[in-house]
Order: C-alpha cells, then sequence, then structure tokens
C-alpha cells in the first residue's frame, strides 16, 4: 500500500499509472494540484517514462489548464462539458477539484484499487476517484464517490462515474442501436467536433433503443485482429448518458455515468454519493482482442457464476402462450425428459385470480397461482417434475402491474404515475415504484415465495417488458428529481436480497429481450435473454454483436418455431451459448426430435470449450456470404467452429477457406464434423490431419453451401 499527500507534490508533478500486463492509464498531478489525465494506450516497459509523455505533444494550447482533467468541475475554469457540476448549499454553482491524495491497495496477484482523494480548496466538498485495475485480463472499472459537509444541501446536477481522454489522429466511433426484435443494429462513423451523445430515458428496460456498450478505434475503424480500439460499458441498469467530445486539440473527452436527465441529486451533508462503475478496456489487436479481454474479466469477476455450469431448459412459452392447464403441463413434462434437457420452465400466465393471467392485460402483481390452471400450485407442479427427473424453473415479471388486479385496486401509491394525468401503458402495464422501501419488500417476497412453494426451484426467468412513463413516486414526496436513481438502487436492494438467501440459483435477466442487458444487473443473473426474435438468421447478427462485449456462457439461446430454417440450423445458432428449447417437441417428426436428442449430447460435449474458451470471429455475416465462429479451449487443444450460409443467392457458400485463429502452430489437430442429421453424411474428411500454422495461414473449408447452410466442426489436438 503506498500514500503519497499533498505536501509532497507541491516541488514537481508527479505521474500515477495504472498498469495491467498490456495497457497502462496514467494520471498526473501538476504543480497546481490539477489532476490530468496523460495517457492510455500500450504499457510502457519503462514506468519511469510516463512523465515525458505530455512533452512530446505540440497541439493547441489549454486555454483552461483542464481540457484532459481526469475528473473535470463545471463553473470554474473550465470550457468544456464537465463530468461534475454541482449547486452548492450557498447556491454558487462553481466547482474546483485540487489532489489532496492517493492510495494503491493491492487486493490480490491479479486486482488493484487506486483511490484519488480532490476537494475543492473553497468549498467542504470531496471526490474521490477508483481506479479497479484487473491486470491479467486488462481491464479497468471507473467510478466516483462525492461526499461533502456544507452547512445545507448540495445539488449534484452531474455526476458521472469516468472522465476519460484519448489522443490519436481522429476516432471511429461504434456504436448500438435497436428496438424490440432488432436488438444490437451497430453502427460506425468518424467523430467530428463537438459533443456525440448515447443516452437513454426510459428509466428501466433502459437498452431498449441503445446499450450503454461502445467502442471507439484509434486512427482508422479496427479490425476484428488489427488495429486500436477501445470498448466501454456503464454498469448500470437505468438512464445512462455517455458524451463523447472532440475538443479543439483534436483528443477525444468521454465522460460517462448515470444520465442527469431530470435527475438533480440532493446530497445531504456527510451522506456518500457512489456512482456506479464504468468498464473499460484497450487493445491493439483489434476487436477480437478487446472482447476477448472483456469475456475474460466478465467470467472471473461480474457475471454470476462466470465459471460455472449452466441448465439446459424447454420452455412452454411457445408451445401454449397463456392456454394451458396442469393435464397439459404434465405432457410437457414428459416432453422435458424425452428431449432429453435438465428443466422444464414454466412461462408466463399461471398466476391470478381475480383477474387471472389468460392474456397481458392482467394479473400482474397477483402472484398466487391461479386455481383454475393450478389447482394443486407451484408445489405439485415440482413435484410433478421431480417424478419425471427434472428440474422445475419459473417465469415472474414482479417490477410490474397491470391496472386490472388486485395489487394495483390495493395499493395505487406502489405504482408510477402521475396523479393529475391520464396514465400510458407499455404492454398494457405500468412499474412499480421500486424507490419505495415498502414495494421493494413486496418484488423480495414474490421471489422468497416461490422458494416456499417449491424449496427445490431450480431456475428464474426475470422479466422486465415496460419501460417508465409519467414519472411520479408518492414515495419520493418533493424528492421527485431522486427518482430515476433511487429504482435502480431499489432494484439493486432487492436483487443483493435474492442473492443474500439465494446465492446459487440460475437466474435469467430477460427484460423483453435485450432490454436490461448490462454488467450492473448481470452480477446478480447467470445469463440474459439477447432478444425475443429467435429467427436464427437473425440471431446470428444479434448474437455476434453482442458477443463483443459479452460471454457466450451468458446469452440464453433458445430453438424455437421461427424463421424457415430447419431444426438443425436452429438448434446450431442456440448452441452458440446457453441452450434451451421452446418448441412443440410432440410435433416434431422422428428424425427432428432424434437430431435434438442428439445434439443436446454434443453440445454437453462442446459446451465446456463454448462457455469458457476464447472466442474468435471467423467469417462476418455483414460481409461474407457465410458466418463462422470459433471457440478454443486455453490450452489450444480442443474447441469448435459453427459456420452457417446467410446468403442465399444461387452459388453463395464458402468459396475460400475460413482461417482459424488462435491454435498452436505447432500442434497437429484434426477436425470432425459433428452435429449431423439423421441421415446425412459429412463432406468433411474427418481423418485428415492438419498443423495449426496450416489452419491459420492457409485455412479450412467448412463446405457451406445450399444443402449445408449449417456445418458444426469440432477441433481437437493429435498427440
Amino acid at each position: 500500500m503506498a500514500v503519497l499527500s499533498v505536501a509532497d507534490v507541491y516541488a514537481q508533478n508527479i505521474t500515477i499509472p495504472i498498469e495491467t500486463a498490456d495497457n497502462a492509464m496514467v494520471l498526473q498531478v501538476d504543480q497546481q494540484k490539477d489532476i490530468k489525465n496523460i495517457y492510455l494506450g500500450k504499457r510502457l516497459g519503462n514506468a519511469a517514462e510516463y512523465e515525458q509523455i505530455p512533452a512530446v505533444y505540440k497541439q493547441a494550447g489549454d486555454y483552461t489548464g483542464l481540457v484532459n482533467s481526469a475528473y473535470t468541475p463545471s463553473g470554474s475554469r473550465n470550457l468544456f462539458e464537465p463530468a461534475i457540476t454541482v449547486t452548492h448549499a450557498d447556491g454558487n454553482q462553481s466547482l474546483d477539484l485540487r489532489y489532496i491524495s492517493h492510495q494503491l491497495t493491492k487486493l490480490n496477484d491479479d486486482v488493484a484499487l487506486l483511490s484519488v482523494l480532490l476537494k475543492d480548496p473553497v468549498y467542504d466538498l470531496e471526490v474521490t476517484l477508483y481506479y479497479k485495475s484487473y491486470y491479467n485480463e486488462n481491464v479497468i472499472e471507473q467510478w466516483s464517490s462525492i461526499t461533502h459537509h456544507e452547512k445545507g444541501d448540495v445539488v449534484l446536477q452531474k455526476f458521472a462515474s469516468a472522465n476519460l481522454y484519448l489522443k490519436a489522429g481522429s476516432f471511429w466511433l461504434k456504436q448500438y442501436h435497436g428496438d424490440w426484435a432488432k436488438e444490437m443494429q451497430p453502427e460506425e462513423t468518424q467523430l467530428t467536433h463537438g459533443i456525440k451523445t448515447l443516452d437513454t430515458k426510459l428509466g428501466t428496460r433502459a437498452g431498449l433503443f441503445m446499450p450503454s456498450v461502445f467502442m471507439v478505434s484509434l486512427d482508422r475503424p479496427a479490425g476484428e485482429d488489427e488495429g486500436s480500439v477501445l470498448y466501454g460499458a456503464l454498469e448500470w441498469s437505468g438512464n445512462f448518458k455517455i458524451d463523447l467530445e472532440l475538443d479543439n486539440q483534436d483528443n477525444l473527452r468521454i465522460i460517462a455515468g448515470i444520465n442527469n436527465y431530470a435527475s438533480p441529486y440532493v446530497l445531504k451533508s456527510g451522506v456518500e454519493f457512489q456512482t456506479p462503475p464504468f468498464v473499460y478496456t484497450f487493445s491493439d489487436q483489434g476487436k477480437g482482442g478487446a472482447s476477448r479481454k472483456l469475456q475474460s474479466w466478465a467470467r472471473a469477476y461480474k457475471l454470476l457464476d462466470g465459471k460455472g455450469t449452466r441448465l439446459t431448459l424447454l420452455n412452454n412459452w411457445e408451445s401454449t402462450y397463456f392456454d394451458f392447464n396442469e393435464s397439459r403441463l404434465s405432457e410437457l413434462l414428459k416432453d422435458t425428459k424425452k428431449l432429453g434437457v435438465d428443466m422444464f420452465l414454466l412461462d408466463d400466465g399461471w398466476f391470478a385470480n381475480k383477474y387471472p393471467r389468460n392474456d397481458d392485460h392482467a394479473g400482474l402483481g397477483d402472484w398466487q397461482e391461479n386455481r383454475k390452471k393450478l389447482p394443486n400450485g407451484i408445489g405439485w407442479l415440482a413435484k410433478e417434475a421431480q417424478n419425471d427427473g427434472v428440474k422445475f424453473g419459473i417465469w415472474i415479471e414482479p417490477e410490474m402491474v397491470n391496472p386490472k388486479s388486485g395489487l394495483y385496486e390495493k395499493h395505487p401509491d406502489w405504482v408510477i404515475k402521475q396523479p393529475k394525468r391520464d396514465e400510458y401503458y407499455f404492454r398494457n402495464q405500468l412499474v412499480l415504484d421500486l424507490s419505495n422501501p415498502r414495494v421493494q419488500d413486496f418484488v423480495y417476497h414474490v421471489v422468497d415465495s416461490l422458494f416456499i412453494k417449491d424449496p427445490a426451484l431450480a431456475y428464474i426467468k426475470w422479466d422486465c417488458n415496460a419501460v417508465i412513463y409519467n414519472a411520479y413516486s408518492v414515495h419520493q414526496n418533493h424528492n421527485q428529481s431522486q427518482f430515476y436513481v433511487e429504482y435502480i438502487r431499489g432494484l439493486y436492494k432487492v436483487l443483493e436480497r435474492v442473492r443474500a438467501k439465494y446465492p446459487s440459483v440460475p437466474m435469467m435477466l430477460c427484460s423483453g429481450g435485450g432490454g436490461r442487458v448490462d454488467y450492473g444487473a448481470l452480477q446478480y443473473f447467470t445469463e440474459f435473454w439477447p432478444s425475443d426474435n429467435t429467427d436464427p438468421i437473425e440471431r446470428i447478427y444479434i448474437q455476434w454483436e453482442y458477443s463483443y462485449f459479452y460471454p457466450a456462457i451468458a446469452s440464453s439461446n433458445h430453438v424455437t418455431d421461427w424463421g424457415k430454417q430447419p431444426v438443425k440450423f436452429r438448434t446450431d445458432v442456440a448452441m452458440m451459448g446457453k441452450l434451451g428449447f421452446d418448441i412443440v417437441v410432440s410435433k416434431l417428426s422422428p428424425d427432428d426430435l432424434a437430431f435434438c436428442r442428439g445434439a443436446i449430447t454434443t453440445y454437453n460435449a462442446l459446451k465446456p470449450v463454448i462457455w469458457q474458451g476464447d472466442q474468435y470471429r471467423l467469417s462476418n455475416p455483414r460481409e461474407q456470404s457465410v458466418a463462422s465462429i470459433m471457440y478454443i479451449d486455453p490450452a489450444k487443444s480442443s474447441g469448435a467452429i459453427f459456420n452457417y450460409l446467410v446468403n442465399y443467392r444461387y452459388g453463395e457458400g464458402s468459396k475460400f477457406p475460413i482461417h482459424l485463429k488462435g491454435l498452436d502452430p505447432a500442434k497437429k489437430y484434426q477436425l470432425k464434423e459433428v452435429n449431423l442429421y439423421p441421415g446425412t453424411h459429412s463432406s468433411i474428411d474427418n481423418h485428415k490431419i492438419y498443423s495449426g500454422d496450416f489452419l491459420m495461414k492457409i485455412g479450412f473449408n467448412p463446405d457451406v453451401k445450399a444443402g449445408r447452410t449449417s456445418v458444426v466442426v469440432q477441433i481437437n489436438e493429435v498427440k
């Protein structure tokens, strides 16, 4: 542990490097005690040379002394977008943050935490900047903590988590947009002067139109395996804001945090306000290098049970929708066993009596079993599953309420709505006020009661379909501007309670598909639902883009009846992550059923490398007629390649060999096609032996074409 005080910085600049195995983020304190970002990029061999970096740039003058501030305040010298804006207790809106001290704590052999204390020399207000570095993964999490001891309240007008500063000849932003069933649509453009803002104001299900993940390439758009690129993502499930400002020096300022839209936060004296972490990594080996770093970090440190296992399930939604009873579910339980998966998942429609949940217009909030559909309750159904040799899981949407429900009638004050305005619905529902501790208790007990009914409950699908309209909280009373922040804090409090009592139960983060996919939420969940769009062609593109930021083990992919592709194609696509089924098993042909059962056996053999291996994107579906993704284990001895035809025009297919990646050039490998449909034969010679050198330089052709639209190849080292 090293501690440096302000007395040590009077005579000279103090350089503070945050180093990982490959990268460095470097701060520097000048003689005026301003703290600045002076470098973010590849690590230098000699740490003493970092202090020389500012001198080699001869750009336009800095009129403020704050253009590359590590946490830019407003109202004093700054002329650019601030990271923090406050209104002091006396009404003054200026802020000046000067370095006081820093402390570096080694948490373990891989993780270190740097804290930097800043203070306003006039007002009794402090900000602590935190940088948590993961050495082997080359990842940094950054956040801030704000406190004051003024005689009255301070209002935080803006409160970012991170303030980065990049230097390059040009900057290229890859961002994402979307909508329901159209998640993760990419756009890449060169950043120009001014501010580009990525944000959302939806309150909950905040990523519906725009997720908080992005990439910035330096000098030119990074390729899959070449170029310098920064990945960033905010670990927050509510409104976010990311400002990317190209300044007068042609450098890029990135400011990321909670969206301050409609959210001035009243901070009491002595109370700490902590922002959510902003996570980022840098790669000089293209987008693939950055994604493998972030995936490795997520599995090791952020995703719940990221190094563990997952259940393969059969869901009833596509089979029954809301129309089912005990007899029909009993048959589906038998189908679950017949299919060969681990678990049966009961989806929406199992609850509510006064206003039965027979469609999406009623029942949300009334979490008692529907007596007509389930006269013997959840416990009976769970026991039936146990008798059939499978586990049992269930769907809930505990944050939401239908106006047509007993809960709405009993507790209208728990519902987010403006008291004098017409109600406006998203999927015929409203959102419960999770900033209210009583509502937090209610939502927690919805979950807890399921385990009382079924102590062996094996899985929860946690949905969240609505956004927030007419934002107003009875509980917040005169502090309405704090509502958006306190809602997400309330959600996290509930999830922390659930995980304290049920630490290992798998839970899917659903959110109508892609609406809440972020590492703030995923620390409580084992997996997420990428999209309600399960057409396998569309899923190839959606899952491809998610894979830049999230590991395969987190992606919950189901085989459904969406799309026109055969069941083999649909299953192969779903195997690139956490496999599940949402099909009518009884309607499968004998060959389709035999294929699915065999595919599950194949998947069980491949899933360790899919879930924990290094992922390489080989052939981009947006650029080629064939999509190809590869997984290889850390020992470079076993792996799998998934190949799909995405262009069905005449004569299209894998005309050229596909270059493999991540192999040991000196090792010998055998490639075997697996997951064959009954009665078909592979056109690949499974007996050929290739060197890793050959496969990476010359490549391998999976022979994808019309009639062979989906090809799965297993890689094994030959010793």
